[in-house]
């Protein structure tokens, strides 16, 4: 007999989720898998709020200068109030982010810089090979929304994005484009987090 959905949405709030990187992808992947029924979350990000983010991020012009982790949970905590946030405002490295993704039962690299990704990825990869970790390449431009996909490249690695559009390639970044990853990315968490697996 099927799962009744309150017996999956008991299973999301049981989980938790930590999301590396708070800006177009990371702000909007929270408050997906908060409205999905993922209460507990760990913010992970050093930076403020600028008004260049405010085109594709989930932060509003109030709290331009404020850190993106703060100005986040303040907007999640309206969503929902019961959301239990971890706040994390600093930067990660190789040496720091194993302890603060340490316990979580997804993990979700959503930074900006290449270097970064891949530290992240190998990082994770190596030291917590048990825990599902999903990344993202490729949401830059205003090529077709149905070219951004979710790819298994190997068992708790999930890949989203079209995997060749870049802002470094001078593609500009749109929300919509952004948020069809950043759905990929949680829609990801939430079926692992399900037992499914995905794609």
């Amino acid at each position: 007999m099927p799962a009744t959905e309150q017996e999956l949405r008991a299973r999301l709030h049981a989980s938790s989720v930590a999301i590396v990187g708070c800006g177009g992808l990371g702000s909007n992947v929270a408050a997906m898998l908060l409205r999905s029924g993922v209460r507990r979350l760990t913010l992970i990000d050093f930076d403020v709020v600028e008004t260049s983010n405010l085109n594709r991020q989930l932060f509003f012009r109030d709290q331009i200068g404020r850190p993106k982790t703060e100005a986040l949970a303040e907007t999640l905590l309206r969503i929902d109030p019961g959301a239990e946030l971890t706040l994390h405002t600093l930067r990660v490295t190789a040496a720091n982010l194993v302890g603060l993704v340490r316990g979580a039962d997804a993990i979700v690299e959503a930074v900006d810089r290449a270097d970064t990704k891949a530290m992240v990825v190998n990082t994770c990869m190596e030291a917590l090979p048990e825990v599902p970790l999903v990344t993202a390449s490729g949401l830059a431009g205003f090529d077709s929304a149905n070219d951004v996909a979710t790819e298994r490249p190997c068992d708790n690695l999930y890949l989203v994005g079209d995997l060749r559009s870049d802002v470094t390639a001078g593609h500009a970044l749109f929300a919509s484009r952004v948020m069809v990853a950043a759905a990929h990315e949680a829609h990801a968490v939430i079926r692992r987090l399900l037992g499914f697996d995905e794609p």
